[in-house]
């Protein structure tokens, strides 16, 4: 197998940077005994932190031969199965991501990465949703059959985003968009059996992040010996691993059966993820971070490569993490804080930042780095355009039309004209004076997020692009969650300016990260993806730390809906749309150009960071107005372009006006069916747009996949 891109260390592109060997190496044994001590130190600190008045002396004086029987009740039935179930996550998700990282030959491969969580977890919400009970907020996971659902909604999950990427021999961009694709889509439909199923999931939105809160020892008995077998078998592969690291062809020599390795070792990574999961909930990154810090210390600890050394640092490694994570929250905002604020969300935020400063030394142009070129048998005739302009216009003002005639209630053409010209009764002029701002919510919103996509893959030179992909749906989420949980009487207009001021700045963020001697398109990817994953998390905490009651309008506004909207809500992203689109469609011809390479707009005279800024800054905000106005809607930034290349080709002036009318088109379409399909009840118009838009993009990564194995 040819050798793989990874991400390097920052710095290590200069030489005059690099550190200078130590002199005097870490014996591992050294490393191990630390780790250990650490790992001891935490758990130590982790049994005195909880709800109840039970201190350090209490369990001093029980570790003694006390008789205090309620801190020896609060110890077995609270405290020890939370340790222990830390500890079982740890040296789980440590070990799955050192195995995933040495067979994807990928520094950026985890269970995060590659959707084995997501798909877990989708697996463990039906269980729940379709039968299991719950206790205390956490779903009781008694028997193996919860975990065997979980195994196989990993490992199909994982199968899947390794045939996209080439099994990771591709590069990380490739893999890390086709796991954050895959992962979206699952979590989009976690989401949909979270609303439709609301009450028998009900505490499952808080646990999606990754909760080590226990009601007693049986999940973590349950669960344990399995882990235990996991990693006893990863060990007896370990040398095998150690030969397959020098290159499949080199190991068949040295007779080592590759095929059956590299299954057997990815049956075992998937069963020790989606074992955690089972156990406590997609705990995000701890698979990434472990290794990772692991291997960042390799320089220092001899024989380091071999995994039979590298498995027992990584678990211990990722129990420190967990720990850690666990230890911080509780120590910071208290105990009652380690019962509603999820561990998993300070290890993904931990694990974004870590993903961040991986991919800032990323170097090179990866696969995915080409121009966003037309469909093959595209339509290049001027008269041909236009009929196509005047085609997607008539499907929008029919799905206007359907939009205002469909769904809890249905109405009239004529009801329409009537309300119109306010001759409709009370009951008909309430629905439609509720209807209608969510319907021209959906089209302009689906128009803004259109035109942002468009501009972001010409820029990135990246057909895979968009704009919830670079962080920026992400941080404008974040700004406006927190406005609605923090102020919820604020208006509309404030709104939009802390959503797109939230944009903008993670946009600057990342466009200055990702910046190091010029821009790289996959680096600027990756960077925004870890900024995206990490908006997220924070998206969820300030939910469940500030309103945990109100899960409801969480999911809502993570799901994107147009639910609620009124016409406050519509000015700003109209004003976004008036002022910014004619910005992006006067700079076309710099984003044809800018779509070849990095050399032709310097020849012809075009100030290619400035060009960039602008462009960029303008789909910023129209994405901030979007998300303001609808919530989170992703894959329209990325679909609409694709389809209005195939439909008029790669000119950005016809690009532009063709993928703002089928974004309008497709949020319009969705919204509509997710308020008729199921009436009364209603499914979010994003949840519709990732479960469309994913099998489109696995179609894209898929087409592509040849050229990014060669």
């Amino acid at each position: 197998m040819s050798s793989t891109a990874t991400a390097e260390a920052p710095g290590s592109s200069d030489p005059d940077l690099r550190p200078a060997p130590p002199e005097r190496p870490v014996p591992a044994a050294l490393a191990l005994l630390a780790a250990g001590l650490a790992v001891v130190a935490l758990s130590a600190v982790h049994l005195t932190q909880g709800t109840s008045a039970v201190g350090a002396l209490d369990l001093l004086r029980i570790a003694f031969g006390g008789d205090d029987q309620d801190a020896a009740r609060v110890l077995v039935a609270s405290r020890l199965p939370r340790l222990l179930a830390g500890v079982a996550v740890g040296v789980a998700l440590g070990i799955a991501g050192a195995v995933l990282q040495s067979l994807a030959r990928n520094p950026l491969a985890s269970p995060d990465t590659l959707a084995i969580n997501a798909g877990a977890h989708l697996a463990v919400v039906l269980s729940a949703a379709f039968g299991f009970s719950l206790a205390a907020g956490v779903p009781f996971l008694g028997g193996m059959a919860t975990l065997s659902v979980a195994f196989f909604g990993g490992l199909a999950a994982a199968g899947l985003v390794l045939l996209l990427s080439a099994g990771g021999a591709s590069g990380p961009t490739r893999l890390i968009l086709a796991g954050a694709a895959i992962a979206l889509a699952l979590n989009a439909l976690t989401m949909l059996f979270l609303v439709l199923k609301e009450q028998e999931t009900v505490g499952l939105f808080a646990w999606g992040s990754g909760s080590l809160v226990q009601i007693d020892l049986t999940a973590v008995t349950q669960t344990a010996p399995v882990i235990a077998l996991a990693v006893a078998a990863c060990f007896l592969l370990g040398h095998r691993l150690d030969i397959l690291a020098l290159g499949d062809d080199t190991a068949s020599v040295l007779g080592v059966p590759v095929r059956r390795t590299r299954l057997a070792a990815t049956l075992l990574a998937v069963l020790l993820a989606t074992s955690a999961v089972t156990l406590a909930g997609p705990i995000g990154f701890v698979g990434l971070c472990a290794p990772a810090i692991v291997r960042l210390l390799g320089s220092r600890i001899p024989r380091l490569h071999r995994h039979r050394l590298l498995f027992p640092l990584a678990g211990l490694t990722g129990v420190v993490v967990v720990l850690a994570a666990d230890v911080a929250v509780r120590a910071a905002l208290g105990g009652q804080a380690g019962v509603d604020i999820p561990t998993g969300v300070v290890t993904t935020i931990a694990g974004a930042l870590l993903l961040v400063w991986l991919a800032r030394g990323y170097r090179g142009s990866g696969p995915a780095r080409q121009r966003p070129a037309a469909h093959a048998g595209t339509v290049r005739g001027g008269r041909a355009v236009a009929l196509v302009l005047v085609a997607l216009s008539a499907l929008v003002v029919a799905a206007l039309a359907a939009g205002m005639l469909l769904g809890d209630t249905g109405v009239l053409t004529g009801d329409i004209v009537n309300w119109m010209r306010e001759r409709t009764g009370p009951a008909l002029t309430f629905v439609l004076d509720q209807r209608y701002p969510r319907v021209l919510a959906a089209l302009l919103a689906g128009a803004a997020l259109a035109v942002a996509g468009a501009a972001v893959q010409a820029v990135c030179r990246n057909p895979l692009a968009e704009p919830g992909l670079l962080g920026i749906t992400a941080g404008a989420g974040v700004g406006a969650v927190a406005l609605i949980t923090l102020v919820p009487l604020a208006g509309a207009w404030t709104l939009s300016a802390v959503a797109g001021g939230c944009a903008v700045l993670t946009f600057a963020a990342v466009y200055g990260l990702a910046w190091r001697a010029g821009l790289d398109s996959d680096r600027l990817v990756l960077i925004g993806i870890g900024v995206w994953m990490g908006g997220n998390a924070l998206i969820t905490f300030l939910i469940v730390a500030f309103d945990p009651w109100n899960t409801a309008k969480a999911l809502t506004w993570l799901s994107g809906s147009t639910y609620g909207r009124t016409p406050a809500h519509l000015l700003p992203v109209a004003v976004a749309l008036v002022v910014l689109v004619p910005v992006i469609a006067l700079a076309h011809r710099e984003l044809d150009v800018l779509a070849l390479d990095d050399d032709t707009p310097r020849v012809l005279g075009i100030r290619l960071e400035r060009t960039r800024l602008v462009v960029l800054g303008a789909a910023a905000l129209l994405t901030a107005t979007a998300v303001a106005a609808v919530g989170v809607i992703g894959f329209v930034g990325l679909v609409a372009p694709h389809m209005a290349r195939a439909l008029v080709g790669g000119r950005h002036s016809r690009v532009i006006p063709v993928a703002a009318l089928l974004g309008a088109l497709l949020i319009s379409l969705a919204d509509t069916l997710g308020r008729t399909v199921i009436a009364p009840a209603q499914i979010p118009a994003g949840l519709l747009t990732a479960m469309v838009g994913t099998p489109y993009f696995v179609w894209l990564l898929w087409r592509t996949r040849a050229a990014a194995a060669r």
